[in-house]
């Protein structure tokens, strides 16, 4: 399979997500076709209950669960498996995992007359369903989540013969599989209704926009823009990173995508191995944070919240800032220390030249957020987006044909009104626009390659979808027991306990549990089970609750970049050709804005647009946020002059460490600590550049 448009194929410096244990492509031959099929059924399926939403929602959590199970151990099967008893083993397995969705659909009304009366082939489809979700998570995912998942479990079983206060009552075997294996407790629970609903939609939108060239376009348009900045290939990396991460919201698969092209750049224009790795992995993550579509969590949070998802974006949208800001920044510095310069401006592309070519992929992306922000939900506003990109790739080819522009932009004007009349028509005028182009598509060789494009781009989604799916499936598992035994209530009394006499020692706690989580498990299931935890507890001590649960989702990305398991620098190790731990340190000190903005956001919510705060009712809540904004700025400008020890020059040793408290000062939230702050930054800048420039002229002269 060498040619792009057939099934299998991959294409290079695809935004493929990485998942452990399964190679690219479905596999060779009939196995390989049957997988390919599988995931575009799947793909079609959750388009269909997206566009018209006809099932009940349990169906269609029970259904996506099947085709995860399905298409995740027929993949094991064609890409790991070696003897043809494991291939026919593994597609057992799926097909068994299949059959569990099938049984929730056929006999829905049943199980719903027969709850908490669950007949022997009730209990056996449950049982196996819990072990092969247990199964595809240890194989799909790794052992940590599958072991975490594993005692949480374990202690709905055993926990009575616990000691005080963690003891519950006991539950019987047919309780706990009722619970985790049907209804909307355990594993058919919110995160599932999420993948299911919202995630998998994004994920082919992403998967869709790659295709079409979206990521050329991203790295055009960021070559051009910053490519001669001081570091140039890093700003690059950054920027695109940041681009890349509005659609994608995944950053390991941000750093498989991306990094094949600027690590090797950055290496080139002479950046250490280990910070170039560094720069890519810390930029990559960032992506989960940047609106508008932000990572799956996002999705996950509105739903937890029941607040709009336009919310958690307007949330976001300061420490996004903030984050990639310090990126340039540090950047900016290693370049000055290292004497590095940007790139030449005639061997880079022309930003606005590459907006212009490829202009009409940005449409799609504009409606998107338009629609997010127009208060439409999540599931709406992707299912339409994804529509507009399909009409777009659709429609390219046949606009090829007419021959005059003035015709050529005639034809896009009247595709583009027709898209448009869904907003008054509704989902079917959309879908007839597909169709239509879908015919006319048909017959010519020019238009049945695109229509290949779309069919690989459906199946690529779904194959995408898989790691999220699963982590999400298997979570429900640590929710359900928290909902069956109330545990979390002992962990939440405890935080509550210390934060009483100390807040700042419950957000430390509550950070050191989302970095020791995350050593082992993704973001997703780390913020699921923190947010769990220690959301209440922090909302308890007053934090507000949008705040508190971005706390959690930050230090869960956190978790990816600091050591010792940094899932994304190790995914950059072997295009860095360095280790994954010299990677994880120097990201460690890229993403400073990651460690303090969840804290000074606790502090001043303003931070986050939320709750206003003294300041604000003295001057105005706009003068408070952009107070705070540029508070946070400066504190974390000179903690990066401390880290990095360059500014107009190299920092002196007493220099970097009035840098540092300086900035730490302006970070504390504390009566003059501002002041003082402010005072002996600007102190020592006005020192350091005069020192500087009597150094440069005591050199120049002769």
């Amino acid at each position: 399979m060498t040619d792009t448009t057939m099934p299998g194929h991959h294409a290079p410096h695809s935004a493929e997500e990485a998942i452990e244990g399964l190679p690219a492509g479905f596999g060779a031959g009939l196995p390989g076709k049957a997988a390919f099929w599988i995931a575009f059924a799947f793909a079609l399926f959750q388009l269909w209950t997206a566009a018209y939403g006809t099932l009940p929602s349990q169906v269609v959590r029970a259904m996506h669960v099947g085709f995860l199970l399905l298409l995740g151990f027929s993949l094991f099967g064609n890409l790991v498996a070696r003897s043809t008893a494991g291939r026919i083993w593994f597609w057992t397995l799926g097909i068994l995992g299949f059959l569990t969705g099938l049984y929730n659909w056929v006999f829905y009304e049943d199980l719903i007359t027969r709850s908490g009366f669950l007949n022997a082939l009730d209990l056996t489809v449950g049982t196996v369903m819990v072990i092969l979700v247990f199964e595809a998570a240890r194989r799909l995912m790794g052992l940590p989540l599958t072991i975490i998942a594993g005692l949480f479990l374990a202690y709905c079983f055993f926990g009575q013969y616990l000691p005080s206060p963690l003891a519950h009552r006991g539950y019987d075997f047919e309780l706990i599989i009722e619970h985790f294996a049907f209804g909307t407790e355990g594993i058919y629970g919110t995160p599932i209704y999420v993948s299911a609903a919202y995630i998998f939609i994004f994920v082919v939108f992403a998967a869709f926009l790659e295709r079409a060239g979206m990521l050329t376009l991203f790295n055009d348009f960021a070559l051009g823009l910053v490519g001669t900045w001081k570091g140039g290939p890093a700003q690059v990396c950054i920027l695109s990173s940041a681009l890349m991460g509005t659609i994608s919201g995944s950053g390991v698969a941000n750093v498989v995508a991306s990094g094949q092209f600027t690590i090797p750049l950055m290496k080139k224009f002479g950046f250490r191995s280990a910070f170039a790795g560094g720069v890519e992995a810390t930029s990559s993550m960032g992506g989960q944070i940047m609106p508008p579509v932000m990572g799956a969590v996002a999705f996950i949070m509105a739903e937890t919240l029941n607040v709009p998802y336009a919310d958690i974006v307007k949330a976001a949208l300061i420490p996004a800032i903030l984050y990639f800001g310090v990126c340039f920044w540090m950047v900016y510095l290693e370049a000055g220390k290292a004497g590095l310069k940007g790139m030449s401006k005639a061997e880079l592309p022309n930003p606005w030249s590459a907006v212009k070519e490829h202009w009409p992929l940005v449409l799609p992306l504009a409606a998107l957020v338009y629609l997010l922000f127009a208060g439409f939900t999540p599931i709406f506003a992707g299912t339409m987006g994804l529509a507009l990109v399909v009409v777009l790739i659709l429609g390219t080819p046949l606009a090829a044909m007419i021959g005059p522009f003035a015709f050529r932009m005639v034809f896009w004007l009247a595709l583009g009104l027709a898209a448009a009349a869904f907003l008054k028509f509704g989902v079917n005028i959309l879908l007839l626009v597909i169709g239509t182009l879908i015919v006319a598509c048909a017959f010519f060789k020019g238009g049945r390659e695109t229509l290949a494009i779309c069919r690989d781009s459906l199946a690529e989604g779904a194959k995408n979808a898989l790691p999220v799916g699963i982590a999400c499936a298997i979570v429900g598992i640590v929710i359900g027991t928290l909902t069956l035994t109330g545990i979390a209530s002992t962990f939440i009394g405890a935080v509550i306990e210390i934060g009483r006499d100390n807040l700042f020692l419950s957000l430390i706690l509550t950070m050191v549990t989302c970095l020791i989580l995350g050593m082992g498990i993704p973001t997703i299931p780390n913020y699921i089970i923190t947010s769990s935890l220690a959301g209440p507890a922090l909302l308890e001590l007053g934090v507000p609750l949008l705040v508190s649960h971005m706390f959690v989702f930050y230090f869960g990305i956190m978790a990816d970049l600091t050591p010792p398991v940094a899932l994304a620098c190790f995914a950059a190790a072997p295009m860095a050709k360095t280790s994954g731990l010299k990677i994880s340190l120097q990201a460690t000190k890229l993403a400073t804005a990651g460690f303090v903005v969840p804290f000074m956001a606790v502090y001043t919510p303003a931070l986050m647009l939320q709750d206003a705060g003294p300041m604000a009712a003295a001057w105005g809540y706009p003068v408070e946020v952009a107070y705070v904004f540029f508070k946070a700025c400066f504190g974390i400008a000179l903690w990066g002059i401390a880290v990095v020890g360059y500014l107009f020059a190299r920092l002196s040793p007493l220099e970097r460490l009035l840098a540092f408290v300086a900035g730490f000062s302006v970070v504390l939230a504390l009566p003059w600590t501002d002041e003082f702050g402010f005072a002996l930054g600007g102190l020592l800048l006005a020192f350091h550049w005069w020192r500087a420039r009597k150094g440069s002229q005591a050199a120049a002269t002769p």
